[in-house]
């Protein structure tokens, strides 16, 4: 697999381009929407939840970056996962004429949904730069921000596990997609994007099952790095990397047991 993945190298690099490119194209605003769409988004979810969660949880510190580094990692997550599941269908007339490793689609899909995210971070650098300098909430910035693209790497290994297994479903499978937009809707509601668990009344089996989802963990540790300027709970760590690396794992043996039959049913 790495070898082939070192000789299709340069035709990795194209497909990502492309599909940066693809997501933009016939766009007025172009790649600029890439900060403008969070933000936007930011400042309506802070004007819909923040009169509920916002102004009554101290623990919050400061609501819109609160509410932007949740966003962010969970659009990253929706995205880049969806966009793998339809790579191989979409790639069709492609892998019907040429030979290539098929997990070239699911693995670009990944990698070009991820650049763009790392430009929309600007957009959390703004907010911080903002609110530490012409407000009285500012966020704790320390070292320990150095760490933050940790929780970015176990995300991006999520989501690469997650998106060859829906990209193998989605082939044999059609009603996968609408099945999994009900998922990402629900797993909105379920991360802690807008609200803090700790600070909800419900049962305490309630909250295990709202922190048994790797997406709190993820969000968690990204937040105790960029806002609040401390050293995550290694809880969060290991089983957010125990989640990756075994969705990873998953991924690639049902990738490669069931790739030989994509051709049959495209």
């Amino acid at each position: 697999m790495f070898k082939d993945l070192y000789k299709y190298r340069y035709l990795l690099r194209e497909i990502v381009v492309k599909n940066i490119k693809i997501q933009y194209r016939n766009s007025v605003l172009g790649i600029f929407w890439t900060f403008l769409q969070p933000l936007l988004t930011t400042i309506v979810l802070v004007l819909v939840f923040g009169g509920m969660f916002g102004s009554r949880d101290a623990q919050l510190l400061n609501y819109p970056t609160y509410l932007l580094c949740g966003r962010l990692l969970y659009e990253f997550y929706t995205q880049s996962t969806k966009r793998a599941m339809r790579s191989i269908t979409l790639s069709a007339s492609v892998i019907k004429k040429v030979y290539v490793p098929k997990y070239i689609y699911p693995l670009a899909n990944v990698i070009s949904n991820f650049i763009t995210f790392l430009i929309s971070l600007l957009v959390l650098v703004g907010f911080i730069v903002y609110f530490n300098l012409f407000t009285d909430k500012p966020t704790n910035v320390t070292p320990y921000i150095l760490l933050a693209w940790v929780p970015l790497v176990i995300l991006f290994i999520t989501c690469l596990g997650i998106g060859l297994i829906l990209s193998t479903m989605s082939v044999f499978f059609k009603d996968i997609e609408y099945l999994y937009d009900v998922f990402c809707m629900l797993l909105f509601y379920f991360t802690p994007i807008f609200y803090n668990v700790k600070s909800l009344k419900v049962s305490p089996m309630v909250m295990k099952a709202l922190m048994a989802n790797p997406m709190y963990s993820l969000v968690s540790m990204f937040r105790s790095c960029v806002l609040f300027g401390e050293m995550w709970n290694w809880n969060w760590f290991w089983y957010s990397l125990g989640f990756s690396i075994v969705m990873l794992l998953m991924g690639t043996l049902i990738f490669y047991k069931k790739q030989d039959k994509f051709i049959l049913h495209l």
